[in-house]
């Protein structure tokens, strides 16, 4: 079996393959303060909760965007799992191109997104990944990544809008039953999702207006979700894109 780990902003998300089946994924809160004996705790308890023992981990592959968490959790794959980690970054074989101003700089997350949606829908593709950030990754028919953008993700705004005001409270973010709002909760839910639903068709416009050619769009991340059944122009919503994504990587790598 194969653990595939994605460290993100808001959460490390773990992914235990079976082949090509998942056979069960777990979030942690992402915290910097963690030690590698939490870590440990915790991965163990999430194989038990799905049958597995240690032993039965064969490898671990790790996609990173938060450096701080990095030491604490691989000293954990190596106590608790004696193995030491494949990580996903420069140098490694993905079996696509990056062709951007600095290939290095391509986020490890957005990178293994872009892997997964090109192994399992083919190109060209146009990758949405809803996360702490909203990121749009443009994968053309050879398998190069030739652009992309980053914005701002809606629980990111939310928590500014929230945050940065005195009134206004802490909200879910769900899709309203209206945008005829009658209170301040249903007031910021419509606003925020309408607000950041216009932003992802404008945005996937755009690139159909510079691109010259028919492509797929296929949105991952936690927050995808809320919006894929509100929209004509997501085709595919797969959640468990970046574990798809890494286990190719991992595959390429281990031949």
């Amino acid at each position: 079996m194969l653990i595939a780990v994605d460290i993100g902003n808001t959460n490390i998300v773990l992914g235990f393959l079976d082949g090509d089946d998942i056979v069960g994924t777990y979030r942690i809160t992402t915290k910097s303060n963690h030690t590698s004996d939490e870590y440990g705790l915790m991965i163990t308890q999430f194989l038990a909760l799905s049958g597995f023992e240690p032993q039965d981990v064969d490898d671990v592959i790790i996609a990173s965007v938060v450096p701080k968490v990095m030491h604490s959790f691989r000293a954990s794959i190596v106590k608790f799992l004696r193995i030491d980690p494949m990580v996903v970054g420069p140098g490694i074989r993905t079996g696509i191109n990056i062709r951007i101003d600095d290939p290095k700089s391509l986020g490890a997350d957005m990178l293994a997104d872009s892997v997964g949606a090109y192994v399992s829908y083919g190109g060209p593709v146009l990758v949405a990944d809803f996360g702490t950030a909203t990121t749009f990754d443009y994968v053309d028919a050879s398998g190069t990544i030739t652009a992309g953008i980053i914005t701002t993700g809606i629980r990111t705004a939310a928590a500014a809008l929230w945050g940065e005001t005195a009134q206004l409270p802490e909200i879910e973010i769900t899709r309203p039953q209206s945008i005829l709002a009658t209170s301040t909760k249903t007031a910021m839910q419509a606003g925020l999702y309408y607000n950041f639903l216009g932003g992802i068709e404008r945005t996937i416009q755009q690139f159909h207006d510079e691109i010259d050619e028919d492509f797929k769009v296929v949105a991952t991340g936690g927050l995808g979700r809320v919006f894929k059944d509100d929209t004509t122009l997501i085709d595919i919503y797969d959640p468990d894109l970046i574990f798809k994504g890494m286990a190719a990587i991992y595959d390429r790598n281990t031949r």
